[in-house]
């Protein structure tokens, strides 16, 4: 079907006006994809979906025997695939295959993250080709302005070119700048100027015949590294970035070392993406590197190798479900190992490969390792040979089964457990077939039965004539009754015996096991469940055998009832016993209404039914809504007798409102081992503007005479006075207690504050430890913290106060926090964090103060800059340091060491200069775009250093 006659179009005219506002219409309220664009485009095999977002009008012409689409507007935009263009007029030829924009026009390029804006650009939809004139292209790192542009896909060339990677900062003119007279541009990875001019602020400064700036990740900078050891002299690292087409990326290692023999080293590492038919990946990274220097100094020629080989691919196969994929690791890693490592020269290879066809799957997996032979046990295999075959479940009806089959040869660690194993060393190798299945048959023998078989088996026979076996074969016969009752009879029979040559599939004990149970689960009256569970092995003793377990369970209201017990019948023994019961019902005093049922005539189905009156139900017969209780406890054989706890509460109207008090007795002492409550209230006139609420704990243990808990009122969720307390009742006292010791019952505080979480918090709290023998408290403290939060700004700050007590007898601060942070607009800011602490040693009076007064840091910011731009230099001023008082003297005095530093920051570079005026230390670096910062040099007392030509020099 052709344009014209799918589009209303018998031949070539201008739409006229109503025909455009609705297209106009049509084209903001819905995406339109053009039949004729699709029609033509997928003509290739690299196939283009065109789609219009916007235009007015639309025209079809025929020039010279070709046909265009003229498609205008004010605002035209096409999708090509996920690329975008704008445009006011676009021409498409269908016959070529292209797309002009005519006039001013952009084209977005989503694989590359580029924006290319024009005159005149044409768009190539066969091999996405773009060409224009006076072109500006823009990326997140570069800006470039061409007389000529041509991009093809994984190119970007420019004749007469200016660019540079400030043009995002927004100012004009451009720090620095490149104007060539040609530029190719490989979209992630460089970009080549050839005949270049650098430019600063615009104006020519240098020439250079071609330039190479990187754009790929900041791993693949090129990197040059200079310095000086001790036992190698000077050493020189350089790694050199480098692209094979478009699909291999890597990097040349070159290594120096002055006095190792041999002194230059070199490796590769480097990744490619489908290289070669059948390969998706690539990786390799290898290394020689001369061997370092032996302990007393001597050359230890020869290189140190690393190599780290992958490649992962796919092979299309006929007949299979899915492509073959396979997997190649080559390993070996000697640098950095010591000269007496047994890994050292040791190389693994590990191949594999995985097929699917439509009755089985099949893989084949190789591990191998070359070099010495190790001197202990492996635990997992070292060398293998493997070939498993995995047929598809067979099933029929109800009946399933699944099998595999394993065969290799393996090279791993003796079981210890195997003589003939361990005769042969500490590893063995021998080979090995494993056959695993599972069988699965259900049936419905008669009414409500369901009848399940199960057979899993895992066999594994080895060269050296050993075999292990794991067997399962199970039957569970379920009746049900009505809906609620259920019996079930089961049989087994496990076995598991052999012993393997390896330790990594080692059979974990012997097993031989036959048993037979029987569960029952009814429900005798209703509310009311009970269990029965009962197992026999025909291959153990009596006294061996698990107990029946009996189980009950009540959920009639008032009674929440779980029981369980269980009786060993061979031994009438029983072995342990557990309960778990509540009385109670919240809405025993609701009456709910019942409506009043007529009579019903007897049928063929049931009898007659009477009339039955409309009334009042309730859920239970408790007298107490408000009273709950609980009860429980356990019983073992072993370990006798477990607590019993019995709790009551009582539920306020409003359910926020509760009591609960409980008790725990200790049967097997016996004695009371906790009495515990719990308050929870709320009072308040109006539950949003004025709610109080009030919440308490207390436990009191009677065994070690300990008491300990807390309470806390709260108004309005925001405002909160609160108590906590652990105390020891009976301390015990001593008649002659030591020097400086501060006996004590536990400890006692009082708080008031706000709830936390809110953006202004402050908090109080006095106490500590309290001694109930003297009546009072011991080492009292005050302590306090506010905390102002606003935006931009954050004040935080703490103290601690020692006050008088029994044993304290000085009101000191012992200890304060300052943490600040505060901006001032955009340009100004000042943060910081002050902290002291203040502490004795000795005996009162005769005791010493230490103070220690740590700045970590203190720091000024100020940014400067033009007024309604962004700073475009930063002046920092910061103080860190630490001041010590032993007695109120000053310790190892120093002055003031602030450090002042100053950024320039010019968004394509930055410039960072550091001072430290009293240890008279200067430091300065430079820092790219993509780029960490580089030092230039370090200028202290004992001379000058620079750090990116000497790095190692201390």
């Amino acid at each position: 079907m052709s344009f014209g006659s799918r589009m209303g179009l018998g031949r070539p005219r201008t739409a006229p006006q109503h025909g455009a506002v609705r297209l106009r219409t049509l084209a903001r309220t819905a995406v339109l994809t053009v039949g004729l664009l699709g029609a033509a485009v997928l003509g290739g095999a690299e196939a283009r979906t065109v789609k219009i977002i916007s235009a007015d009008t639309l025209e079809l012409r025929q020039v010279d025997g070709q046909e265009l689409v003229i498609i205008s507007g004010a605002n035209v935009e096409l999708r090509v695939d996920d690329d975008v263009v704008r445009a006011r007029r676009v021409e498409y030829n269908r016959t070529r295959r292209t797309l002009t924009l005519v006039g001013a026009a952009s084209y977005r390029s989503a694989k590359d993250g580029q924006d290319l804006s024009g005159e005149n650009l044409v768009v190539d939809l066969g091999d996405e080709q773009v060409t224009g004139q006076d072109v500006l292209i823009s990326d997140a790192d570069l800006e470039i302005r061409g007389q000529e542009v041509e991009r093809i896909p994984g190119q970007l060339r420019a004749t007469g070119g200016y660019f540079t990677t400030c043009a995002r900062c927004g100012r004009t003119p451009n720090d620095y700048a490149f104007r060539a007279e040609r530029l190719i541009v490989y979209p992630g990875d460089r970009l080549v100027a050839y005949r270049a001019q650098l430019l600063l602020a615009d104006v020519p400064v240098l020439f250079l015949p071609v330039i190479v700036i990187p754009l790929n990740d900041p791993e693949r900078q090129p990197r040059l590294l200079i310095g000086q050891d001790s036992a190698d002299g000077y050493t020189v690292e350089a790694d050199l970035p480098f692209s094979v087409g478009s699909s291999t990326l890597g990097t040349t290692l070159l290594r120096y070392y002055q006095n190792r023999s041999p002194s230059v080293g070199a490796g590769v590492s480097l990744r490619s993406y489908a290289p070669l038919p059948f390969v998706d990946r690539l990786n390799l990274y290898t290394l020689a590197d001369p061997r370092p220097l032996n302990p007393d100094g001597s050359a230890n020629p020869g290189y140190d190798v690393d190599i780290d080989f992958g490649v992962t691919g796919r092979v299309p196969l006929s007949l299979a479900v899915r492509d073959l994929d396979y997997r190649l690791n080559v390993t070996r890693k000697d640098i950095g190992r010591p000269q007496n490592s047994t890994e050292r020269g040791v190389t693994r290879v590990d191949f594999g490969a995985r097929v699917e066809y439509p009755l089985f799957s099949a893989e084949f997996a190789y591990l191998g390792r070359f070099g010495p032979e190790p001197t202990e046990g492996v635990a997992s295999p070292y060398r293998k040979t493997e070939v498993v075959l995995d047929p598809k479940p067979y099933t029929n009806g109800t009946f399933s089964a699944d099998t595999r089959l394993t065969a290799g040869r393996y090279t791993a660690q003796s079981n210890p457990l195997s003589p003939s194993a361990t005769a042969q060393g500490k590893n063995i190798t021998t080979t090995r077939l494993e056959e695993q299945h599972a069988l699965a048959y259900t049936a419905q023998p008669w009414k409500d039965a369901d009848l399940t078989l199960g057979n899993t088996f895992t066999g594994r026979y080895y060269g050296t004539g050993a075999r292990t076996v794991d067997l399962n074969l199970g039957a569970q016969l379920t009746q049900r009754f009505n809906t609620t009752n259920t019996v079930t009879f089961g049989a087994s029979y496990l076995r598991r015996e052999g012993t393997s040559p390896f330790a990594f599939d080692a059979v974990n004990g012997r097993l031989l096991s036959a048993p037979l149970t029987l569960n029952l689960s009814t429900v005798p009256v209703r509310d009311v469940s009970f269990g029965v569970s009962l197992r026999r092995d025909l291959f153990l003793a009596p006294d061996l055998q698990a107990p029946a377990v009996f189980t009950v369970a009540v959920n009639r209201l008032p009674l929440n009832l779980s029981a369980q017990l269980g009786y060993q019948p061979f031994t009438k023994d029983l072995e342990s016993f557990s309960y778990s019961a509540t009385v109670g019902d919240a809405n025993a005093g609701t009456l709910t209404p019942v409506d009043a049922q007529p009579a019903r005539e007897a049928t063929a189905f049931g009898p007659a039914v009477p009339a039955r009156p409309a009334y009042l139900r309730r859920s239970s017969a408790w007298p107490a809504p408000d009273l709950t209780l609980t009860a429980s406890g356990s019983y073992t054989r072993i370990n006798g007798h477990a607590p019993f706890t019995l709790r009551a509460t009582v539920t306020g109207a409003t359910r926020a409102d509760s009591i609960s008090a409980y008790v725990t007795h200790n049967i097997a002492k016996p004695q009371i081992d906790e009495v515990g409550a719990t308050i929870n209230a709320s009072v308040g006139r109006d539950a949003v503007l004025n709610p109080i609420t009030f919440s308490a704990s207390e436990t009191l243990y009677p065994p070690t005479g300990r008491i300990a808990g807390n309470a806390s009122l709260t108004w309005r969720a925001r405002y909160r006075l609160s108590t906590a307390h652990d105390l020891l009742l009976n301390r015990p006292v001593d008649p002659n207690p030591a020097p400086g010791s501060s006996p004590n019952s536990g400890n006692l505080t009082f708080s008031v504050g706000t709830v936390g979480g809110s953006a202004n918090d402050w908090q109080f709290t006095y106490g500590g430890p309290y001694d109930l023998v003297r009546g009072g408290f011991t080492r009292p403290t005050v302590s306090g913290s506010v905390s102002v939060t606003r935006p931009g700004q954050r004040l935080a700050l703490s103290a601690t106060v020692n006050t008088p007590g029994l044993d304290q007898f000085r009101t000191e601060l012992t200890r304060a926090d300052l943490d600040a942070n505060i901006q001032f607009g955009s340009r100004a800011a000042l943060s910081g964090r002050v902290q002291y602490y203040r502490s004795r040693s000795g005996l009162y009076p005769e005791d010493t103060a230490t103070d220690v007064l740590s700045i970590d840091p203190l720091r000024v910011s100020l940014g400067i800059g033009r007024k309604g731009q962004s700073p475009g230099a930063y002046l920092t001023g910061s103080l860190r340091q630490t001041f010590t008082w032993v007695d109120g003297v000053r310790q190892n005095p120093a002055p003031l060491s602030p450090v002042i530093g100053l950024t320039i920051d010019r968004c394509c570079w930055a410039v960072q200069a550091e001072a430290d005026l009293v240890q008279r230390r200067y430091r300065l670096s430079v820092g790219l775009p993509g780029q960490s910062q580089y030092p230039l040099f370090d200028l202290t007392p004992d001379g000058t250093r620079v750090p990116l030509l000497n790095p190692s020099t201390p």
